[in-house]
């Protein structure tokens, strides 16, 4: 909800400090990678009630995926970039839940199970209208710098760091906030279905003149 108005200045703020990882020889795809280890560290952290420490790990895997984009802007995106990129977000936003259910499975399970569920709702219908989007050769205007059709909900990335920042923060909380980002997300779902089935309405056939 909040990504058109963070990601500009993110991207301001994390310009000069990727034209450094440019000089020093980085690349984007290098720091992707990186970011993956740290999100993946970040869930086994968690599981391992090393709350704080994951939290690190969390905000350095951000840190990453905010760079890793700063820099394919400079060198030049690819759309292997772009795949790689997302399918790693979506990887490390299923691990941290499953580090919390690992971490008190009888406080967390469930409502990991169910804030699970949500993201598999914002995460298929936000890649698929990615794909009918260019499919239909669709751009977004909100999103002009992203690698693909970034569609945006109540639960964009900016809402799910926050919430993850939260849950880090305070780990007895999971329980209730969990059910209740759950909810957000199952929303979000919701609106993207209808915003895609009202976008991807059937061309009508052409009218025969005769």
């Amino acid at each position: 909800m909040i990504d058109r108005h963070v990601l500009p200045m993110l991207s301001r703020v994390l310009s000069p400090l990727a034209g450094g990882l440019i000089r020093l020889g980085a690349t984007a795809d290098a720091i992707t990678s990186v970011g993956l280890c740290l999100g993946l560290a970040a869930a086994g952290l968690i599981a391992a009630g090393q709350y704080q420490a994951g939290l690190a790990a969390f905000i350095a895997n951000r840190l990453c995926d905010g760079l890793d984009g700063a820099v394919a802007r400079r060198l030049g995106p690819t759309d292997r970039g772009a795949f790689i990129d997302i399918a790693g977000d979506f990887v490390i936003y299923a691990a941290l839940p499953f580090g919390f259910a690992l971490a008190d499975p009888a406080s967390n399970a469930l409502a990991a199970a169910a804030l699970l569920f949500g993201f598999m709702g914002t995460a298929s219908s936000f890649l698929g209208f990615a794909v009918i989007a260019a499919k239909r050769g669709m751009t977004s205007a909100a999103y002009p710098t992203k690698g693909f059709y970034y569609l945006g909900g109540l639960t964009e990335g900016s809402e799910t760091i926050g919430f993850f920042v939260a849950v880090c923060l305070w780990p007895g909380w999971f329980g209730p906030l969990a059910w209740g980002f759950g909810g957000l997300c199952a929303l979000t779902t919701v609106t993207r279905w209808v915003g895609g089935i009202a976008a991807f309405k059937p061309t009508p056939p052409p009218r025969d003149r005769f």
